[in-house]
C-alpha cells in the first residue's frame, strides 16, 4: 500500500530523492493529480506506462520547475514566449518540437513533446527540489476517471505504487488545455481543458484551428475515442435530463449539469456537477462526482451535457468519451 506525504520540507527533499533514484511519486497539480517519473530517465518513466497500463502509443505531458528553460527540451516557435507569458505556470500544456533530452519512451517516439509548467504550489516545491522534468499522466488506471484528490489516487493505484504526495484538493479537477503550437502560423487546440478556447484566442487574437486529418494523432494525450469512463455503464445525452417518479429506474444513476429546483421524494439517485449552474464548480466536480457514483455501485449511468461553451466544451469532451465505453467505442 502507497505511503502518504504532506509537503513538509523534509518530505520534498525525500520524495525528490525518490525521484532522482528512479522510483514514481503519485503528485497533486491544480488539474489532476498526476503519476510522475524523472522525464530524462527512460526506464522510470517506461514504470509508468507498466503501473497505469496505458500503452506506449499514448505520450505523456512533461512538467517543469518555474526557474526551468523550456528550450533545454523543446524548440521554441514565435508562440512559445507569449502564451507562456500569459498562462504559465498554469493549466495549458504545449505541444513543440523536441529536442534530445527527453527519451521516446516519454513522446511515444514522436519529435515533438507535451509541455507544461503547473501552478499547483506542492508540486512547484517538488519540482524546485527535484531540479528538472517530471513526466507525469494522470495518476489513475487508463481510461479510469482521473483523480482529484489523494484517495481517488490510493482507491485507483494505491497497491501499484509506493509513493503519493498529499495536495489537498485539485482547483479546476479537469486537465489541461492541449495546444500545438509548432506551427505558429496555424495553432492548433487538441484537448479542451482547464483553460477555455475563448481565453486562449483572446491572447493568440486569432482563431484556434482543430485536427482535420491524422497529422496530430497521437500528439498529446486525451484524444482516444474511449477515455475518462467510470467502470459503471455510462450514458450521456442531450439536456434536459428526465428522471423519471418510478422505483423502477432507482438502480440508475441520474448525473445532471445543474442542481434541479424539485427532485422526486427520497430519491438518492439523482447526482448534479453544480448548484450555481457555475462551469468551473461542474467541471471542478466532474469526476470526484464519477467516482462516487462507482461506488454507490448502481446498473448504470445517465447522464446531461453541459453548456457547450468556455469550460462546459471541456467538460462535454469528458462526458463524450466516457460514454465511448457504452458503445464499445
Amino acid at each position: 500500500m502507497a505511503l502518504r506525504y504532506t509537503d513538509t520540507p523534509e518530505n520534498l527533499r525525500l520524495l525528490a530523492g525518490k525521484l532522482r533514484d528512479g522510483e514514481l511519486v503519485a503528485v497533486p497539480t491544480e488539474t489532476v493529480y498526476g503519476i510522475a517519473a524523472d522525464a530524462r530517465n527512460e526506464n522510470a518513466c517506461r514504470e509508468i506506462f507498466r503501473v497505469k497500463g496505458r500503452p506506449a502509443e499514448d505520450p505523456l505531458i512533461v512538467h517543469i520547475p518555474m526557474d526551468f528553460d523550456p528550450t533545454e527540451i523543446v524548440r521554441p516557435t514565435a508562440l512559445l514566449d507569449q502564451l507562456r507569458e500569459v498562462f504559465w505556470p498554469g493549466p495549458l500544456t504545449l505541444v513543440l518540437e523536441k529536442t534530445g533530452a527527453i527519451p521516446g519512451i516519454v513522446t511515444a517516439g514522436l519529435a515533438s513533446v507535451a509541455v507544461r509548467m503547473p501552478a499547483h504550489a506542492t508540486l512547484r516545491a517538488l519540482l524546485r527540489e527535484f531540479g528538472g522534468p517530471l513526466a507525469a499522466p494522470s495518476a489513475n488506471p487508463f481510461s479510469g476517471v482521473s483523480p482529484t484528490t489523494a484517495d481517488h489516487v490510493e482507491e485507483g493505484l494505491g497497491k501499484r505504487i509506493d509513493h503519493i504526495l498529499d495536495g489537498g484538493p485539485c482547483r479546476f479537477g479537469i486537465e489541461s488545455s492541449i495546444l500545438d503550437i509548432r506551427d505558429s502560423a496555424r495553432p492548433v487546440l487538441l484537448r479542451h481543458g482547464a483553460i477555455p478556447v475563448e481565453e486562449l484566442e483572446a491572447a493568440l487574437e486569432q482563431a484556434v484551428a482543430y485536427p482535420e486529418d491524422d497529422s496530430h494523432a497521437g500528439v498529446a494525450p486525451g484524444q482516444l475515442p474511449r477515455h475518462y469512463s467510470p467502470r459503471t455503464p455510462f450514458h450521456l445525452e442531450a439536456a434536459p435530463l428526465r428522471i423519471p417518479d418510478d422505483p423502477a429506474a432507482r438502480n440508475t444513476a441520474f448525473l445532471s449539469f445543474r442542481k434541479p429546483d424539485s427532485m422526486p421524494p427520497g430519491a438518492g439517485n439523482h447526482f448534479w456537477l453544480t448548484e450555481t449552474g457555475s462551469l468551473k464548480e461542474a467541471a471542478a466536480n466532474l469526476f470526484a462526482t464519477l467516482l462516487e457514483i462507482d461506488r454507490r455501485g448502481f446498473s448504470s449511468i445517465r447522464a446531461e451535457t453541459a453548456p457547450d461553451t468556455g469550460l462546459g466544451r471541456a467538460i462535454n469532451d469528458r462526458l463524450r468519451r466516457a460514454a465511448a465505453s457504452a458503445a464499445g467505442g
